[in-house]
């Protein structure tokens, strides 16, 4: 999408949230999930900061490498740049704030299957919230889970 039309976008609220990084703008569309299906997004801090303002029930997870070693090790191994890996190193301090402040649920992602694992009983635990609390789309509140599971980094949102 060429600029001038993201940012007609924007202005029209095309988007759920949109983001900027570096010269790069991304955006996720309104979505229309069926009746009882979740939505799942990878979207970085400033998409989940939208995420909760608009949807203050959905459940934030941030995904986190082990270490800023591993997270560069993952980085480079998936073809970025040097320059694309320091400037994501630079941001990682700041964006585990933003997490905590918008009341995710941090998964340090040190084994795949385990990472899949503890996302799993984090989204099962909390659908049995919404449905104890009698709506889909449930109360506004933190998650009651410990601040951090065991399980590979990024951010997303369930609902």
């Amino acid at each position: 999408m060429d600029p001038a039309r993201f940012d007609a976008a924007v202005e029209a609220d095309e988007f759920l949230e949109w983001a900027e990084f570096g010269s790069d703008r991304y955006g996720t569309p309104h979505p229309a999930p069926p009746p009882g299906c979740d939505i799942l997004l990878e979207i970085d801090v400033q998409g989940a900061r939208q995420v909760r303002r608009r949807h203050p029930e959905a459940l934030l997870l941030f995904l986190e490498a082990p270490s800023d070693r591993d997270q560069a090790h993952r980085l480079r191994g998936r073809g970025d740049s040097e320059d694309h890996v320091r400037t994501r190193l630079s941001y990682g301090a700041s964006e585990r704030e933003t997490a905590r402040e918008l009341g995710a649920v941090v998964v340090v992602n040190a084994d795949l299957a385990e990472t899949v694992a503890a996302m799993g009983r984090i989204i099962a635990d909390h659908r049995e919230r919404l449905a104890a609390a009698g709506s889909p789309s449930g109360p506004s509140a933190a998650p009651p889970y410990p601040g951090r599971a065991s399980g590979g980094g990024g951010s997303g949102a369930a609902r």
